[in-house]
């Protein structure tokens, strides 16, 4: 069955080309647009391959995002405001401008110090190198346990 596309995306939500350009001044202003948003805080995708995402969120002042992880190696880039990125009790203050790097499955969140906005990205293994990976994880296990 062929996918169905809408204005570049196919029926999942994943961009159909290569190469993609984003008026960051646009994007926020549109989503501030939006307001008010649930939860004091507002996300939008850019960019979506099956291994890549470039997500624009934006916070009120004193939102939180409460704790969570990403399957994948994450940036935070802080755009506007400031940002409190707290991982396993350890805050980072992040201030317009700033960049924060987190590997894959590390718990964090996130509080808006002030009225912010981040681009959040995501990179992990395509779905056939994480199966792959995760086929090699349970090997592993079985010889380390003596199942095998």
């Amino acid at each position: 069955m062929e996918n169905m596309t809408t204005e570049g995306f196919a029926d999942d939500g994943t961009m159909l080309k290569d190469l993609a350009q984003f008026d960051l001044a646009q994007e926020m202003a549109d989503s501030e647009s939006k307001k008010p948003w649930v939860s004091g805080h507002y996300a939008k995708t850019l960019y979506k391959k099956s291994d890549f995402r470039i997500v624009l969120i934006s916070m009120e002042r004193g939102a939180r995002i409460k704790e969570h992880h990403a399957d994948g190696t994450i940036s935070v880039h802080a755009l506007k405001g400031s940002l409190r990125f707290t991982v396993q009790e350890n805050a980072r203050d992040l201030q317009s401008g700033n960049i924060l790097a987190l590997g894959a499955s590390i718990k964090h969140d996130v509080e808006a110090i002030e009225d912010s906005a981040f681009l959040l990205t995501v990179s992990w293994p395509d779905s056939e190198k994480l199966e792959l990976s995760r086929s090699r994880a349970r090997s592993d296990l079985q010889i380390a346990l003596g199942n095998l």
